[in-house]
């Protein structure tokens, strides 16, 4: 059976509970002062069967002290039933009930004139001129109005009637947000624990569920659920539902508490928002006022800053905003909340959530953080999808924070991303987002500092991989920078040598003077054969004055990258023809010494013709290069393989 929650609304001592008890038999005041004082403090609840349709109705209190117990109740529900009572007619609470569910953009009600038997006929007229005065221009404008007495039962049936027709017509909660439930009550039951209860504003909570009180992130179980008083599997969008919760006590849960799924939903401080500035507003709402924010069940304090150009909002007019929140809640983009004031605390506005997890907007930015908001507040999912990823530039958004920053289900976010995918106006790269801008951006990056390279340093085979992540590329995703090398790959715009990037377009061509330090560098490195020179000593054979080395260590990499000089240690170098001929002296050796294949220091001295000083960094090099393997004091020389080893230091 479909469900639909009904709000009260109205000035105190109007009969709105008396009301909700005429029609459903139970009487919603349920504490003890409550009875003892004959009003509504804290928020109550009934139900009533309606044909095929259950209502559950939020009885709220109308005195002005207790307008905080009315709006943690006031989310959430479908409809309103606006209360004027016949001898009093419309007062100050009354108004400012209205005005607080036409800003939640409650479109759907009835209006109700009670106490009808405490006056004369005649006198009803005036009070309906007093109510279509108030809902003037609103959405309850043409809603119909019903004259009732909740003591002779006069207008009931018709208020029923009219109630089911109504209630038909709301349409179905969305399936495309994950579950939520603002917590307005929170208990502990004798053998149960925990027990909390709220407008289940999307989703389904069924026994068993692991889910999350935010913004605390406590994590809990869900031991069992009711709707309307009656034990049920499940609860889905639109019930009243109470929840019996495993791991935790009661003196965690707060009003205002929202429970969701594990690790989806994020408590935010800084949001980004519509404002709808009430006319009776005495001034202009201006940055930095200190506000108190109603948004589902909680109540936060935070600071106002106006996102306007001449940085006010006047009364009766609508304009962009900036919630700074003292407090974290949850938010979705599209919530609505109340603004009241910090004192005295009286309405002062409402609106909706635009971007739930805004950053601070610098003053000359405001014209393009304005146009932004006002595609947000129009915006369908993959409009939505696009200015969230772009927002986060060339850094691109975690699938996960998207999901916690729209509160969409796993379907519904899917849908999305193929959808912008399809356009090619995102790319999607493991669980990273970025907008294709941004990614060609981060490309065109990419290449103008291998360019770059290449202008400064003509002489080396390329960047380095790890030089380009960590100058260019140190806030970016690792997945995203390894897609912008493969793409620029794949467009032939690179080449990717190893651990080195270089242009397709670059080349080492060395200047007459280059050719000559080259050669020089190589028949010294050559005649020295295996007695490994210094850097110094090379540079002294090859007669490089000093004036012209740092230009020689440049073309030493050259050497080195084209493979001419292996890397021995750090500092020494073997010309690659010398290593080829020590390699074919240790076979040779090995050949004659089967089976053992064993060389020690003493012999490889003596085969080389070389001093200690050059045996033990020789050998050592082998040993990595896995030509020769050390056994205690001795190397056993490795047969060679159809293959040329792997020469390590290459």
């Amino acid at each position: 059976m479909p469900s639909i929650i009904v709000g009260t609304a109205g000035h105190i001592d109007h009969g709105k509970s008396a009301l909700v008890r005429a029609l459903t038999g139970v009487d919603p005041d349920r504490l003890p002062e409550e009875k003892k004082r004959g009003i509504t403090i804290d928020l109550g609840f009934a139900d009533l069967e309606l044909g095929d349709v259950r209502v559950g109705f939020v009885d709220v209190p109308g005195h002005e002290r207790f307008i905080k117990n009315m709006l943690a109740g006031a989310h959430g529900i479908d409809l309103v039933i606006l209360v004027v009572a016949a001898d009093e007619g419309v007062m100050p609470q009354t108004r400012e009930h209205f005005d607080i569910c036409r800003l939640l953009d409650v479109r759907r009600g009835l209006i109700a004139i009670t106490k009808t038997d405490l006056v004369e006929p005649e006198l009803l007229p005036l009070v309906r001129e007093e109510i279509a005065e108030l809902v003037a221009g609103s959405a309850l404008e043409s809603a119909p109005v019903v004259e009732v007495s909740a003591r002779t039962g006069v207008g009931l049936d018709e208020l029923r009637t009219l109630l089911q027709k109504l209630a038909a017509e709301v349409p179905a909660r969305s399936n495309e947000v994950v579950t939520r439930l603002p917590i307005d009550r929170a208990f502990g039951m004798k053998g149960f624990g925990a027990v909390v209860t709220g407008t289940l504003i999307s989703g389904e909570i069924k026994e068993g569920d692991e889910l999350e009180l935010s913004p605390n992130g406590l994590r809990v179980r869900v031991r069992g659920v009711q709707v309307h008083g009656q034990s049920v599997s499940h609860a889905i969008g639109g019930q009243r539902t109470a929840v019996n919760l495993g791991g935790i006590d009661t003196a965690a849960i707060e009003r205002g508490m929202l429970l969701g799924p594990a690790g989806r939903l994020q408590p935010l401080q800084i949001v980004d928002v519509e404002i709808d500035v009430l006319k009776a507003t005495p001034r202009p709402l201006k940055s930095r006022a200190r506000v108190r924010i109603h948004i589902g069940a909680a109540e936060v304090l935070g600071r106002l800053v106006v996102l306007e150009e001449n940085g006010i909002v006047e009364p009766g007019a609508k304009g962009f905003a900036q919630l700074r929140l003292e407090s974290p809640v949850v938010a979705l983009p599209g919530d609505r909340f109340i603004l009241r004031s910090y004192s005295p605390s009286v309405t002062i506005a409402g609106g909706r959530v635009l971007d739930p997890f805004a950053a601070k907007h610098r003053r000359k930015d405001l014209e393009e953080v304005r146009a932004r908001l006002v595609e947000l507040g129009s915006a369908d999912h993959v409009r939505q999808l696009l200015l969230f990823v772009s927002s986060a530039g060339t850094l691109g958004m975690k699938r996960m924070d998207l999901l916690g920053r729209t509160g969409w289900t796993d379907e519904t976010a899917t849908a999305a991303i193929a959808e912008a995918k399809g356009q090619e106006k995102i790319k999607v790269i493991d669980e990273m987002l970025i907008g294709t801008a941004d990614f060609v951006r981060l490309c065109e990056t990419a290449l103008k500092a291998i360019n770059q390279h290449h202008v400064k340093e003509p002489l080396t085979r390329g960047l380095a991989r790890e030089t380009l992540r960590d100058q260019f590329f140190g806030h970016t995703a690792p997945e995203i920078f390894r897609a912008v090398i493969a793409a620029l790959e794949d467009q032939e715009k690179i080449i990717a040598d190893k651990d080195l990037l270089r242009s397709a377009e670059h080349s080492l061509e060395l200047s007459g003077a280059d050719l000559k330090l080259r050669d020089a560098l190589q028949r010294a490195y050559e005649a020295a054969g295996f007695e490994l020179p210094s850097i110094d000593d090379a540079f002294a054979k090859a007669q490089i004055p000093p004036a012209e080395q740092k230009r020689g260590r440049r073309i030493l990499q050259v050497l080195i990258d084209s493979g001419t000089l292996i890397r021995v240690q750090p500092d020494l170098f073997i010309h690659r023809n010398a290593l080829n001929r020590l390699v074919e002296k240790l076979r040779t050796f090995a050949d004659a010494h089967e089976p053992e294949r064993a060389i020690d220091v003493p012999a490889f001295k003596e085969l080389t013709g070389v001093s200690r000083k050059y045996a033990i960094p020789l050998l050592e090099y082998l040993d990595g290069a896995r030509v020769t393997v050390r056994r205690q004091d001795r190397r056993i020389v490795l047969r060679a393989k159809s293959e040329p080893p792997a020469v390590a230091g290459e």
